[in-house]
């Protein structure tokens, strides 16, 4: 009776004296605010807008108090311990990377990792057959303290390496001599670093930054004005000089890289699927050349000699390949290389005298070897299918070839073009028997008709309707294909079944498909998504209250908006740093720039197709949701985890019983970021707990000990 009568309270009130405010306090439903914003002349009610200043006292009580209840539920599930210790089993191994030659010297980098460490070390020998010397351990730096990139010049002499903060993407340059371990005194302009690309006479190299908060005019532009520089060894950000970037748009990213050969340096402008390109020698022996006057399509580069070869979508959904020479690069003087095909072109790679075309075929990879004259050579055969990359120098030999698959762990070959034959150069070291997991890609149809292709995983031996999980993203052209996780075959060891789809707004089936899931047609994504779930029901794979959903980021997005359109279709939740204030999304961080993919509120077109959906402006009170597990990072760069509380608190308070029979939880991860968390005990921990969360709740147990 008590939760009838709260459940049935003013709408955007929450009881402030009698039952309803001891059940309020018992609850901890978080205080509704009175704020309302007119947006093209309707109300839009944020009753949660005190949830964006993360700093405030009120926002961090209530978010540890809401972690302290996700602690305490979940240390209280059998299925986290087994799925904690079975994590540490699989995630702790010997491993070493394969070989990393050179491009300038006989050097070669590697990686190691031991099953008691953490973080990868870096090695090198002088020769191919010399002995190896570690040339930097980040498991001497902080718990938290990552290396995000490793980037030597081309001989080897040197390197520049980043060095993150608990996921925070916000690294910082050091540069190292790698024959003395020497730490060099140069420092950097900016922050968030990335994107090096090294002279060849060592002097120096191009970075990419963006300005310090007290180099700009607006609070929060630090966030944008990505720029690129050039850096002379021995020098002080203060040298540093600007190369590269764009005075008008904020949003857009700039980066400078050299070609292989060194002889060429490329200047790019891009936001997510469109970009821009410029070349010029870099002698400096001539002038910087616009390649294309427009940002409309997506232009990607290989330079051999003075040939550049162009992957682009221009006039081609599905991309195309056009050939140019350097000395006019301009897009009137393109040529047709590689023509349009059925399947996505996803890229291209001139390696060891060949060009390699990678497509996707129903989101699987092929590779074509071709000529660098033109002719097709030759089809690579991968082991089944799967996801493949292919990699090398192209004036160097040597062809290396990575492959997995849902029931194939990851597995390294050399490839052979004269015999057109992989040699198995590296299996994976995981110790797990992938031999009883079975894959079918089955098509449904979508609300509207529209075909969609689903990758089906469950164990071969399991019969029946079984519980399982169906997972998605759709979007920013992103393609989910066929790849090897040990989080889905622990899945599989529980009793459990996965659905993947190829949603429309993946990379999947070309520009259309993504276009056909973005801006004014994002429902798509979601019908996409929903149709899957039912077809799962309806084939037997599954029933109603053995269906569990999941996303991360964009796919958070994703099942936040499933459930509020459809939540007596799915049991259970897992709506990971997502975004769900579609409304004020691009207010936070860096996220204007997904204004390309989303559009904005400030839109008065995009207005009301971004409302229509915004999860967190569509629950509605009284509604009996599924349990809702709702995770966030506190040094998340990409999605603030502001849209987590507001989601988990909208749902908490409008569901008919508040959680208290299906539960609605909140996971603020500390010293993780969008990913995530940097050490292999908390990631264990973290996925420990959000999978026994959904297991808990479709009816799976921690498989019995043998």
């Amino acid at each position: 009776m008590l939760l009838f009568i709260l459940a049935c309270g003013p709408k955007d009130e929450t009881p402030t004296s009698g039952v309803g405010a001891q059940m309020a306090a018992v609850l901890d439903l978080a205080e509704r605010g009175d704020v309302v914003d007119t947006l093209h002349g309707v109300t839009v009610p944020d009753p949660y807008r005190w949830m964006e200043d993360a700093d405030s006292e009120a926002v961090q009580s209530w978010t540890g108090r809401r972690n302290d209840a996700f602690m305490k539920y979940t240390d209280s599930l059998a299925q986290k311990t087994w799925l904690y210790e079975r994590f540490q089993y699989l995630w702790r191994y010997d491993d070493e990377s394969t070989p990393d030659p050179c491009l300038l010297s006989d050097a070669v980098i590697y990686e190691t990792k031991k099953a008691d460490q953490d973080k990868w070390v870096v090695h090198m020998k002088d020769t191919p057959d010399g002995e190896g010397r570690v040339v930097l351990d980040p498991n001497t730096w902080g718990e938290i303290e990552t290396l995000s990139f490793f980037t030597p010049s081309p001989d080897c002499s040197l390197v520049a390496f980043g060095k993150s903060q608990g996921g925070d993407e916000n690294p910082v340059i050091s540069v190292m001599d790698l024959a003395t371990g020497e730490i060099l005194p140069d420092t950097f302009q900016g922050w968030k670093h990335g994107w090096v690309s090294w002279k060849h006479d060592n002097s120096g190299f191009y970075y990419t930054a963006k300005p310090l908060a007290e180099e700009v005019e607006v609070e929060g532009d630090h966030e944008y004005w990505h720029r690129g520089w050039e850096h002379t060894i021995g020098t002080t950000a203060e040298s540093d000089t600007l190369v590269h970037f764009d005075p008008d748009v904020r949003e857009t990213w700039n980066g400078i890289w050299l070609s292989e050969d060194g002889a060429w340096q490329m200047f790019y402008r891009g936001l997510f699927n469109v970009n821009r390109l410029w070349i010029a020698p870099a002698d400096g022996s001539g002038e910087k050349v616009a390649m294309t006057d427009h940002m409309d399509f997506e232009y990607d580069v290989d330079v051999v000699g003075d040939t550049v070869f162009i992957k682009t979508d221009w006039d081609a959904p599905n991309y195309r390949v056009m050939v140019v020479d350097a000395a006019a690069p301009q897009q009137e003087n393109w040529t047709e290389f590689i023509p349009e095909s059925a399947d996505k072109l996803s890229s291209i790679a001139a390696i060891d005298g060949h060009l390699y075309a990678t497509y996707q075929h129903n989101a699987a990879t092929e590779i074509v070897v071709y000529t660098l004259d033109g002719e097709k050579k030759q089809s690579v055969e991968l082991p089944t299918v799967g996801s493949a990359r292919v990699w090398g120098y192209n004036s160097k030999p040597g062809v290396w070839v990575s492959f997995s698959s849902f029931a194939h762990p990851s597995t390294v070959y050399t490839y052979d073009v004269d015999a057109n034959a992989l040699t198995l150069y590296k299996e994976s070291p995981i110790d797990i028997d992938a031999s009883s997991i079975g894959v079918e890609q089955v098509w449904y149809d979508s609300k509207d008709g529209t075909k969609v292709s689903m990758f089906v995983i469950r164990d071969v031996r399991s019969e029946g309707p079984i519980p399982f999980l169906l997972t998605g993203y759709g979007g920013f052209n992103i393609s989910m294909t066929p790849r090897f996780s040990t989080r889905t075959a622990v899945w599989l060891e529980a009793g459990g079944g996965i659905a993947i789809p190829n949603l429309r707004g993946g990379g999947e089936y070309g520009r259309e498909w993504h276009e056909g899931g973005m801006r004014d047609q994002k429902q798509n994504v979601f019908d996409d998504f929903i149709a899957a779930g039912e077809w799962l029901e309806s084939s037997g794979n599954t029933t109603r209250d053995q269906l569990a959903i999941s996303g991360g980021s964009n796919g958070g997005l994703l099942v936040s908006a499933a459930v509020t359109q459809r939540p007596e279709l799915f049991e259970a939740v897992l709506c990971a740093v997502p975004l769900t204030d579609m409304v004020r999304f691009h207010k936070f961080g860096l996220a204007n720039i997904w204004t390309e993919e989303y559009g904005s509120a400030d839109d008065p077109e995009m207005f009301p197709h971004i409302l229509a959906y915004s999860p967190v402006h569509n629950v509605e009170q009284g509604t009996d949701y599924p349990a809702i597990l709702v995770t966030g990072s506190e040094n998340d760069a990409r999605t603030a985890p502001v849209h987590a509380r507001k989601f988990m608190a909208a749902v908490h308070w409008a569901d008919t019983d508040h959680g208290t029979e299906e539960p609605i939880l909140l996971h603020i991860q500390s010293d993780s970021g969008h990913g995530g968390a940097v050490t292999i005990d908390q990631s264990a921990d973290q996925y420990a707990r959000h999978y026994s969360f959904l297991m808990e709740q479709i009816g799976m147990g921690a498989p019995a000990s043998e």
